[in-house]
């Protein structure tokens, strides 16, 4: 795992190796919880026992932080008892691609393998959510991380059969069910992509409701947690244009999340002159047209650098 031997003991180094492993954790933990706030709430806790065992003798620091962290994601889990009864995920949030792409202390960027699209993206966030917490853990750390049956046993106080047979077990839930990977490099968007968010943007703004389907999928996917509500193919979305127009004035901004094109939106209300905070939508687009939308409210703008409002 090209883990480099240390020793931790009570200095100022625990603390900046500790930061040194903050953002790859924190993308952990959103794995295993589906929740930039959960996961951040997850990542203090671990920070709070890995400070408390500072002075334990470790060869390795950053599989004992991933010990750490996955443990209080489990325990979370176990408090909660909670898993989707459906394949959508109530709980789930975007993670903003500006926290992605930053670097920890001391690395040039950041480890590619951690915030690689293909295990960030929402569809295979909301995926996993659907697996029992050993199971899910097991995924992240082999297939995401890459890490050896022998190391996730380890890590998961368990046989090393015992790890696998819940890995295989998780790849069988999944299997089938995520998109086709991509072609382009893990941060970029690809044309199409920039194409189509352009149009997205473009079609909301203008109200232009033919052009706005014109970009889609006749079988696109429209949610928006934490509501259950689902809006299957193009005729379902009629009400939801009607309403988006009788609201007021939109303008948008586009952003990226979880690797994906992304447009913030700001609505100015009738009798109101500043266009305010209203909701992020992220697009998975498939075959150079959009095949789904998830919606989320303005919750987390400010992770993203938006402004709260507009004039």
């Amino acid at each position: 795992m090209g883990m480099s031997a240390i020793t931790v003991d009570m200095t100022m180094d625990f603390e900046l190796a500790l930061e040194r492993h903050r953002r790859e954790l924190h993308v952990h933990c959103y794995r295993m919880l589906g929740s930039f706030e959960e996961a951040e709430d997850a990542l203090q806790e671990a920070w709070l026992r890995a400070w408390r065992a500072r002075d334990t003798p470790v060869e390795d620091l950053r599989p004992w932080l991933y010990r750490i962290a996955t443990n209080v994601c489990l325990d979370a889990l176990r408090s909660r008892q909670r898993r989707p009864q459906t394949s959508e995920v109530p709980w789930l949030q975007p993670y903003p691609d500006r926290l992605l792409d930053e670097a920890a202390p001391g690395e040039e960027e950041p480890d590619a393998v951690v915030v690689a699209r293909e295990t960030i993206e929402l569809t295979f966030i909301a995926l996993i959510q659907l697996l029992p917490a050993r199971q899910r853990a097991a995924v992240i750390l082999r297939d995401v991380l890459g890490w050896s049956a022998a190391e996730t046993a380890a890590l998961l106080e368990t046989s090393v059969a015992a790890a696998n047979s819940a890995l295989q077990r998780a790849r069988e839930t999944l299997r089938g069910a995520l998109p086709p990977a991509r072609a382009a490099r893990p941060d970029e968007l690809s044309a199409d992509e920039r194409r189509l968010l352009a149009g997205f943007v473009a079609t909301h703004e203008s109200g232009d409701h033919a052009a706005a389907v014109a970009l889609m999928r006749e079988d696109i996917r429209v949610t928006m947690p934490p509501y259950p509500s689902v809006y299957e193919g193009r005729d379902a979305l009629a009400p939801l244009f009607a309403t988006a127009t009788a609201m007021g004035e939109w303008r948008l901004v586009e952003t990226r999340a979880n690797r994906q094109p992304a447009a913030a939106s700001y609505l100015r209300r009738p009798g109101d002159d500043t266009f305010r905070a209203f909701k992020l939508d992220v697009l998975r687009c498939e075959d150079g047209a959009i095949a789904e939308i998830t919606t989320f409210d303005a919750a987390l703008f400010a992770r993203f650098g938006l402004a709260a409002t507009l004039r």
